[in-house]
């Protein structure tokens, strides 16, 4: 009899968290979570509830009996009311909770099963987007599309030409996680060979119809390994991974590799994985390498940066220069622009920060186009469209007075996502609001620049390029300290009282705050890399060359 047991949760993400939560706490992990995981926590839930109150509504015109909500009560009363609307036949059953197996060891529950055939299928809501809209014709080469929906009101799937999926692999690991557990009690659907969860995403305007087929072998043999960690069967070691900056044992993780020197800190996930296979475990003995990349080295990433990167760590440099003179677009009249979203519902805010150096008497202001109605809202298109039609007037202006003008953002993935997003929903519907293709062509222009780009071209980041770790070494500090991305949200839900969240006015203050210290992050961070203050950082070359009369040579493969 197993002794562990996993809910869909523990089939994705860091290994040794995993091993941490079950010998530690026996996966009770998750009452440390942080106030911003509490947040992402109750608006996913807040999520599914909006999202099966509209999957009942459409059901009104069916009997009780067909269509089954499982009251809330304890996990007993909810698997025993379950049971017995699956023994009924209901068409729908919302909310359903699947009785634990310990003997597989295996726990799940699904917003939603619907009556297939002689079985039944999982569909789960999750709060994110899981589709992208398809824009403009498809390429006549363009394969056809494969990806199938369903209306909400039935399980109706068909080839959808419109969209795009967007579905993560922990969202497909989940559903074949309740497969499995739906087989084991005998109420699977009959059709094996065509197997089929359905997936509602952030949107909630169709249900993704997600193949499993090749998802369940997968899921299998993911299933033992993970069910072996939890065991502690298999073990594990701390290493320094993506999922690390939102974890509860990262400060006792953090600890731990520093202690060892772990060269995780130093280069990322894979590339960390190539070096301790090679034997290279620590910063320090990367540091001292001489010869080749090792073998399965990615060829995408210059070994140099990673010798560099760890030459940094020991010496306590925070910054290494690829040039002898760092470069980046300068212009005559300049706005940083710093955009704050909350989750996938939508961007709120879009502050920024003119300068105009043709005139040192005009004043350098910061300026936010903001909302406070909650996300998502119609309103989010009117402050979008006053922040683009403001920043298009300034544009306009400079090239009319012979002027060069530039805009500049930290990371433009997250700006261009929703400058792309508000357009695609806004345009038309709200006054001012640009098309795509304005948006595309701007995103596209000289005059938009991305700094964090920058930053990689001009220099080796051997503790990161996130803006708090490189601001402060061009002398910017924020007023906030606790000031973050996952701490911002937290404060958004107050500032409007999101989902229930107790209303505090004074959170809109502090993010404003917020967000002008982030746009004058970025400008102090430019300015610093144009200027003569930058060139007291070593290079690259000035590090490698002082190795090599240490004793050895970078080879070419190596640079």
């Amino acid at each position: 009899m197993s002794s562990a047991v996993l809910g869909a949760r523990n089939l994705t993400g860091c290994e040794h968290r995993l091993a941490l939560d079950f010998t530690e706490h026996g996966d009770a992990a998750a009452s440390d979570a942080s106030p911003e995981a509490r947040r992402r926590i109750e608006a996913a839930q807040g999520h599914r509830d909006h999202v099966i109150t509209t999957l009942h509504g459409f059901q009104s015109d069916r009997t009780p009996s067909d269509v089954v909500t499982v009251e809330a009560g304890t996990h007993r009363e909810r698997v025993e009311q379950t049971r017995r609307a699956v023994a009924a036949g209901a068409t729908w059953i919302f909310r359903a909770a699947l009785p634990t197996d310990v003997e597989r060891g295996r726990r799940g529950h699904a917003e939603a099963l619907f009556r297939l055939g002689d079985g039944y299928l999982p569909i789960i809501v999750v709060n994110h987007r899981v589709t992208t809209l398809v824009n403009g014709e498809r390429p006549a080469d363009a394969p056809p599309p494969t990806l199938r929906t369903s209306p909400l009101w039935g399980w109706r799937p068909a080839v959808d030409a419109t969209r795009s999926a967007r579905s993560q692999r922990r969202d497909v690991m989940r559903l074949a996680h309740l497969t499995a557990m739906l087989d084991d009690l005998g109420w699977g659907t009959a059709d094996a060979g065509a197997r089929v969860g359905g997936l509602i995403g952030l949107d909630a305007d169709c249900m993704v119809a997600v193949s499993l087929d090749a998802a369940l072998t997968e899921y299998a043999e993911e299933f033992e390994h993970r069910h072996a960690i939890a065991e502690g069967s298999v073990p594990t070691v701390a290493r320094r991974v993506g999922e690390c900056r939102s974890c509860h044992w990262w400060s006792r993780c953090e600890s731990e590799l520093a202690d060892r020197h772990d060269v995780s800190l130093v280069v990322g996930g894979s590339q960390a994985t190539v070096l301790q296979e090679a034997g290279i475990t620590t910063f320090d003995a990367l540091a001292d390498y001489r010869g080749d990349p090792p073998e399965d080295w990615p060829a995408a990433v210059p070994f140099a940066d990673a010798i560099v990167s760890a030459a940094s760590w020991v010496a306590d440099i925070p910054l290494v220069r690829r040039l002898d003179r760092p470069r980046l677009r300068r212009a005559d009249i300049e706005v940083d622009v710093d955009m704050e979203s909350y989750s996938e519902r939508g961007a709120y805010m879009w502050g920024t920060l003119l300068t105009d150096n043709t005139d040192p008497s005009r004043e350098v202001r910061y300026l936010p186009f903001v909302t406070w109605d909650p996300l998502p809202t119609l309103d989010e298109g009117r402050s979008f469209a006053e922040f683009w039609n403001w920043m298009a007037a300034e544009r306009r202006a400079a090239r009319e007075a012979g002027k060069t003008f530039a805009a500049y953002c930290y990371s433009q993935q997250a700006e261009n996502r929703w400058l792309r997003g508000s357009a695609d929903r806004f345009h038309g519907v709200v006054p001012g609001v640009p098309s795509r293709a304005e948006v595309d062509a701007f995103i596209g222009s000289k005059e938009w620049v991305d700094v964090f780009e920058a930053v990689g071209k001009n220099f080796v980041c051997p503790r990161g390029k996130g803006l708090k770790r490189i601001a402060p070494v061009a002398g910017f500090n924020w007023r906030d300290a606790e000031a973050s991305g996952e701490a911002s949200m937290e404060w958004y839900a107050a500032a409007v009282a999101l989902d229930g969240a107790a209303f505090d006015e004074s959170q809109r203050a502090r993010l404003l705050t917020y967000n002008e210290d982030d746009v004058q992050a970025t400008k102090v961070l430019r300015e610093w890399i144009s200027s003569q203050d930058v060139l007291e950082l070593p290079t690259v070359r000035e590090i490698l060359t002082r190795r090599a009369a240490e004793g050895g040579v970078p080879t070419s493969r190596s640079v």
